[in-house]
């Protein structure tokens, strides 16, 4: 725990006061001891009971206001962002909408009808806000309007993920986790609270167990009227926050170290084949898509790659298709038609091609028991649909 200065120097007033009570000890002798000793313990507790008071006071200095009523994703994760840094994390949470206890708030997030990062405050619900990442930092590509979540981790987020990774703010690696959160998990906060759909149709089924949805199922029931709201949303808060560490921490210590291995496997793909579509992992289930298609654009690839061959748990082999894009369940070049869905036998029979396991019915992934027969299952579909390439 950080210590701030005000308590420092508490501590240090009641270390000059023992030093004085036993210099004055050594001047009058035993029968002074023993008055020291009682005096010292009073003293002691006394000041130890300051020391409490004092310290109750540092944490609760600080205030973070949101709005009461129904929460939401968004002011949950904000306020728990808020909390990681040490100039908020012991502050007292003020859910309210009543503007005279939030102007008494050091930082108010979702409410007030106000954005105005120099006060401190972080609300995107008047008519006139339309900010989103790019239109604040140019540099970054989201173009989403923002929450608070987004509004937060805009202006906060570096801080908290250096202090979870225990980088610098400024660090290389501190950039990377910080654009890769807001993609895969910030930004669904912001573009859902918001309203913005993923589709420009109908969807075609409900997403009812995502953060947001999970958050919003905390809250009472209608007819619920034994519900501590308050104790609900510290709950809330824990559940966001638990969340975001995982992403915070899975980015850093997974996502991120296997860049490398695919980037080795992309310039050794010629070794696997003279096609240069295929690159094979000496070791399965690391997270290559994200890095595959950044590496594609970063190294000029001229030729994109269509197969993935890498081990699975059982020690058998996969051919695995790169999907057209990083989402998409389409894929470059789907395995062969006519073996989707075969297994064992009957697939090896089909394909002409030993030890095949399984072809899955959408034809995005094989296997087989080994690196030949995956490595020759992705050169026969490639042969047999090179022509139809244009």
């Amino acid at each position: 725990m950080r210590i701030s200065y005000a308590v420092k120097a508490h501590m240090l007033q009641f270390s000059v006061l023992i030093l004085r009570c036993f210099h004055h000890t050594t001047r009058f002798g035993r029968h002074s001891a023993t008055n020291f000793g009682s005096r010292s313990l009073s003293i002691f507790r006394m000041s130890e009971d300051n020391h409490a008071i004092n310290l109750k006071k540092v944490k609760v200095c600080k205030k973070i206001g949101t709005h009461n009523g129904t929460f939401h994703c968004d002011e949950v994760l904000a306020c728990f962002l808020l909390k990681q840094l040490p100039e908020y994390e012991h502050a007292e949470i003020i859910r309210t909408r009543d503007s005279c206890k939030l102007d008494t708030c050091d930082i108010v997030v979702d409410v007030g009808g106000v954005f105005d990062a120099s006060k401190h405050r972080y609300d995107h619900h008047q008519r006139s806000f339309e900010e989103s990442m790019n239109s604040l930092t140019s540099e970054k590509p989201w173009t989403t309007k923002l929450s608070s979540a987004g509004l937060v981790y805009l202006h906060f987020g570096h801080s908290v993920i250096a202090r979870t990774l225990q980088t610098l703010p400024d660090d290389k690696i501190t950039k990377i986790i910080f654009d890769k959160v807001y993609e895969s998990f910030i930004e669904e906060v912001d573009a859902i609270d918001n309203g913005i759909s993923q589709w420009d149709e109908k969807p075609r089924y409900l997403l009812t167990t995502n953060l947001s949805c999970r958050v919003s199922n905390l809250n009472p029931w209608w007819n619920d009227t034994k519900v501590d709201v308050e104790e609900r949303f510290e709950k809330a808060m824990s559940m966001v926050g638990a969340e975001f560490l995982d992403r915070v921490l899975y980015y850093h210590k997974c996502w991120w170290p296997a860049r490398s291995l695919v980037e080795e496997s992309i310039k050794k793909r010629f070794e696997v084949d003279d096609s240069g579509e295929i690159i094979i992992f000496q070791q399965g289930g690391c997270p290559w898509k994200d890095h595959l298609f950044d590496l594609e654009e970063e190294m000029k690839i001229e030729r994109p790659i269509k197969y993935v061959l890498y081990t699975d748990q059982n020690d058998n082999w996969r051919v695995q298709c790169v999907p057209i894009r990083k989402t998409s369940f389409e894929n470059r070049v789907s395995l062969l038609e006519e073996w989707r869905g075969l297994r064992d036998d009957e697939l090896s029979k089909v394909s002409g091609i030993p030890g095949c396991i399984f072809v899955h019915a959408s034809g995005f992934i094989g296997g087989n028991k080994n690196k030949d027969g995956v490595l020759e299952m992705a050169r026969h579909t490639l042969k047999k649909l090179r022509p139809a390439e244009t």
